[in-house]
């Protein structure tokens, strides 16, 4: 990642390290004290040595508090789990030396901590990523654009959410991070029943953003709703792929560690 501090993370610009990366051949206006003589010994041609250099990370986290997020399978809510993924990533940045950001995202970006790094700063940002309540209508796209335009140089963005939303809406926001040059991860949270549908008798569905609640008896929707499920993982998934969007569909029962431990595990080898 780019940054104007020492870190552990390789930057995408070769610089003086004690890391070697590759050689080059000279050109003028190089300069000579990178020139490796034992190369232009064997072969009579000039070689620059090239290094990796280190920088740090900046980590901004959208974290999507809109009331679907209080849903859940009785012993951990959808909120519950993006608090320990926020948390946990917050805490391994910080160790770093990396820049950590929060934006929590409801109707509007109701909370908004610009990233920064130091021990007092990550006490902040974890005091209210605890605090976190879910309520109101979804405003994660917006939220995204938001962040979009506040955080004005390179960093991590992750988006932790339900993605209620439309995946043409989704769309439009990770465009325009992607157009800001920040590398966008997300984390789809999901509950068993969510994917199942597995319900046994007429149920009263209520919406937690404030719609309206239906009565319906899901032996008989359950073959549309499955359809409808489909359509709309079948569009997300067509988003993040013209998107370039890093994406982990998650499920709620899913121990956080492990999906914490896969996502840096790929990150690294994506490297």
């Amino acid at each position: 990642m780019l940054g104007n501090v020492s870190g552990r993370h390789r930057s995408p610009i070769r610089g003086s390290s004690l890391e070697f990366s590759e050689y080059r051949k000279y050109v003028p206006g190089d300069d000579t004290r990178r020139l490796d003589w034992r190369a232009y010994g064997r072969s009579d041609r000039y070689f620059i040595k090239e290094f990796e250099a280190d920088t740090n990370l900046r980590l901004c986290l959208v974290v999507d508090t809109s009331g679907s997020m209080g849903y859940g399978n009785g012993k951990l809510t959808k909120l519950d789990y993006a608090r320990r993924l926020a948390g946990t990533l917050s805490y391994l940045a910080a160790r770093q030396g990396d820049a950590v950001g929060l934006y929590c995202a409801a109707e509007s970006m109701v909370r908004e901590i610009p990233p920064k790094r130091n021990a007092a700063h990550l006490r902040h940002v974890l005091d209210q990523i605890g605090g976190m309540e879910p309520g109101g209508a979804t405003g994660l796209t917006r939220a995204l654009h938001e962040a979009a335009e506040r955080v004005r140089q390179r960093a991590l963005v992750v988006v932790i959410s339900d993605l209620f939303v439309s995946p043409t809406e989704l769309r439009g926001g990770f465009q325009h991070l992607r157009f800001r040059k920040h590398d966008v991860a997300v984390f789809h949270l999901l509950e068993q029943n969510e994917i199942e549908f597995e319900f046994d008798r007429p149920m009263r569905f209520l919406d937690l953003e404030g719609g309206p609640a239906v009565l319906a008896d899901p032996t008989v929707i359950a073959r549309q709703y499955h359809r409808s499920l489909q359509n709309y993982l079948n569009a997300l998934d067509q988003t993040v792929r013209d998107t370039m969007v890093d994406y982990h569909r998650v499920s709620i029962e899913d121990a956080y560690d492990d999906v914490l431990a896969r996502f840096l595990l790929a990150r690294t080898r994506g490297k």
